[in-house]
């Protein structure tokens, strides 16, 4: 069971990183796949500890835990906020993708580890 967790996390930090590698390849045209993975492990922590502290407040919360998400990829890679956001979303549609089709033909379901919400 403990191996299969593993498992289940190595292969979800692994889908996590590869949507802000492309992200920041294409928004700022930056970085290194171990790059991507230090930051969706520091991106991981940094949404969960917020969200402990204060994702129980309404709307304001969740919003301050993508903040903090966001200012990680802002602190990681080079450009402003709103190419951090960029990189933010299109990691976000990456890893979305990536899972829709791993989970259409069975290896696995929606979930990865270092993006928001999945």
């Amino acid at each position: 069971m403990v191996v299969a967790s593993i498992i289940v996390f190595i292969a979800s930090l692994l889908i996590g990183a590869l949507g802000i590698y492309v992200s920041a390849r294409v928004i700022v045209g930056a970085g290194s796949f171990d790059r991507a993975i230090v930051t969706a492990i520091i991106g991981a922590v940094v949404w969960a500890v917020v969200g402990f502290f204060v994702g129980w407040i309404p709307l304001l919360g969740p919003l301050l835990a993508l903040l903090a998400y966001i200012a990680v990829i802002n602190f990681r890679y080079p450009g402003e906020w709103t190419a951090a956001a960029m990189i933010g979303l299109l990691a976000w549609v990456t890893v979305l993708i990536v899972l829709y089709a791993l989970a259409a033909v069975g290896i696995t379901s929606f979930g990865a580890v270092g993006i928001p919400g999945l």
